[in-house]
C-alpha cells in the first residue's frame, strides 16, 4: 500500500506516518525499487498498533523502546512484556482517574437536574 492509502485507511496523515518511522515508532517500511514506501501487512499492523497505543495515551518513549527491542529479536521478549505491563498499569491508573472525574460530573449533573425540577414545580400554577 502507498503512504496515501495507509493514511486514508488509518486516518493518520502521511507526515505523521513518516514521523513515526523516522523516530522508530514503527519499524522501517519496505520500499519499492523506486524508493517509495510500500506498506505491507506487517507495516500496517505496526501502524494500527501504534495508533491504538497513542490513542490510549501510551508514552512515545516506551513505544520507541518497545520497537527497538522487537527489532533486536526474541531474546528481548521479557523486556518487551515488562514495557507493556508497565504501560497497562499507567493506563489503568488514568482510567480510574477518568472514571472518578466522570462520576463527579454525573453527581453535579444529577444535582442540577434535581434543582431544575424543583424550580419547575414551584413555577407551575
Amino acid at each position: 500500500m502507498t503512504i496515501a492509502e495507509v493514511s486514508r485507511k488509518y486516518d493518520i496523515s502521511p507526515d505523521t506516518l513518516r514521523y513515526y518511522e523516522r523516530i522508530g515508532l514503527i519499524p522501517p517500511v519496505p520500499r519499492s525499487k523506486g524508493g517509495i514506501r510500500d506498506y505491507d501487512q506487517e507495516s500496517c499492523g505496526w501502524v494500527e498498533l501504534m495508533k491504538c497505543m497513542r490513542r490510549a495515551g501510551v508514552q512515545i518513549e516506551a513505544l520507541i523502546q518497545y520497537v527497538a527491542l522487537f527489532r533486536q529479536g526474541e531474546d528481548t521478549a521479557d523486556a518487551r512484556k515488562a514495557i507493556l505491563v508497565e504501560q497497562r498499569e499507567q493506563l489503568l491508573e488514568r482510567m480510574a482517574d477518568m472514571q472518578a472525574t466522570l462520576d463527579r460530573l454525573n453527581e453535579k449533573i444529577d444535582h442540577y437536574d434535581l434543582c431544575l425540577e424543583a424550580e419547575r414545580k414551584l413555577r407551575k400554577p
